[in-house]
């Protein structure tokens, strides 16, 4: 059933709308599917995200934000009568309904001079989810092997200029995806200085202020704050007597299944070093915790120690309310949400004069395109740049 509204945009009723849900696996480990009208899990959909958490060893926050873009992905070929097997040819108009139908109990397909209702980034993880999806059913027999084709753009280096080729004798090919929104370059949103110290003021209790630090001295991510064991933190001059050859008082950042659901982004594990402030904000929470009966046996380093489940391991969303409550109570003129505190050291971090490598290897990232972020020069840096260069010129009116 179609009508019209008085903003000009028309509303059709949605069908075979797949729902995200969470999955439990006996073993304890956790990933995101999709579910039809009938609470059915769809199977394609279901088989995939499955591979990806337990084939690729994903993350389970990946599976939720690829079960997100796949439901997307399939509401629309519902909603248009599509195929989802032949569908990857008409992508250019699933993005062009991605930036402009709204979801919700009904979807609305805008009008003219409507707004967009996702930006590019957002329109490019579905995308990213569906390319996957697809790959995957070509490699599984499901769909046919030319929609790889209509995917990605396929060439060889025949093309390239000599001086682009390389030394390898061997001919070269490379994919690029072929749909894409260009992603404005936007600065890093990085805490300030002043916010750091106003959240830590707000702090009513060590544990805060030890999470606070985590983040915005040594980098870490949510995730990786609350997935910290007790064993990873070695607060010592000399680790030797633990077993790590590694000098001064450093954490090591560990990938695990924790049941609290915390996740360590990367991979690899790394060391991070940690300075006195933060071992002297761990000592002093220590001490607070172990007043709490409940909490001492608990392997976690952070645990609930004010409210129920006490003694229990912190959630990673419990980090993301506790800086919206210092915030308020800090009376800060944003929100600082747990990502901005890791920005706010990486960027110290290359400011002091860090190389990109060692940055890299500090925040924990797979990619250095990743860590060229926080390469963002201030304009007195760049004036001062500039003027190195003349007076290294000869001839130059100084």
């Amino acid at each position: 059933m179609l009508f019209m509204l008085s903003t000009g945009r028309v509303v059709i009723g949605v069908v075979g709308r797949p729902r995200v849900f969470p999955v439990r696996m006996p073993s304890g480990e956790r990933y995101w599917t999709l579910l039809d009208d009938d609470l059915e899990p769809v199977v394609a959909a279901d088989e995939f995200l499955r591979h990806l958490r337990f084939g690729r060893d994903a993350a389970e926050s990946t599976t939720r934000t690829y079960a997100g873009g796949i439901a997307l992905f399939l509401q629309w070929c519902a909603l248009t009568g599509r195929d989802w097997r032949t569908a990857a040819g008409y992508l250019g108009m699933f993005m062009l309904w991605l930036r402009h139908a709204e979801t919700g109990d009904d979807v609305v397909v805008p009008g003219p001079g409507t707004k967009a209702v996702r930006g590019p980034r957002r329109v490019n993880t579905v995308l990213a989810a569906v390319r996957e999806f697809l790959k995957h059913q070509v490699i599984a027999g499901s769909i046919d092997a030319h929609v790889m084709a209509q995917l990605y753009q396929v060439a060889d280096q025949r093309h390239l200029p000599a001086e682009a080729r390389g030394e390898s004798s061997g001919m070269r090919y490379y994919a690029k995806a072929r749909h894409r929104l260009d992603e404005p370059v936007q600065p890093v949103d990085r805490a300030t200085d002043a916010e750091v110290l106003g959240l830590l003021r707000a702090c009513r209790s060590a544990r805060d202020r030890l999470i606070v630090l985590l983040m915005a001295r040594a980098g870490l991510r949510r995730g990786e704050v609350v997935g910290l064991r007790r064993g990873d933190l070695h607060f010592v001059v000399d680790a030797t007597g633990l077993g790590c050859p590694v000098q001064g008082a450093h954490l090591h950042v560990v990938r695990r299944d924790n049941i609290n659901g915390a996740w360590a982004k990367s991979r690899r594990a790394r060391m991070v070093p940690v300075d006195s402030l933060v071992v002297q904000a761990h000592d002093d929470y220590v001490a607070e915790r172990h007043r709490c009966r409940r909490a001492r046996d608990s392997d976690f380093v952070l645990v609930n120690l004010f409210g129920e489940p006490v003694g229990e391991a912190m959630a990673p969303g419990a980090i993301n309310e506790l800086l919206q409550r210092l915030s308020h109570r800090a009376e800060l003129d944003r929100p600082v949400h747990p990502h901005m505190l890791r920005h706010g050291f990486g960027s110290s971090v290359m400011e002091a004069g860090a190389t990109l490598d060692e940055a890299q290897r500090l925040l924990g990232h797979a990619a250095i395109s990743s860590t060229q972020v926080y390469l963002h020069p201030s304009e007195e840096r760049l004036r001062v740049a500039v003027e190195r260069v003349s007076i290294g010129r000869p001839g130059v009116d100084r």
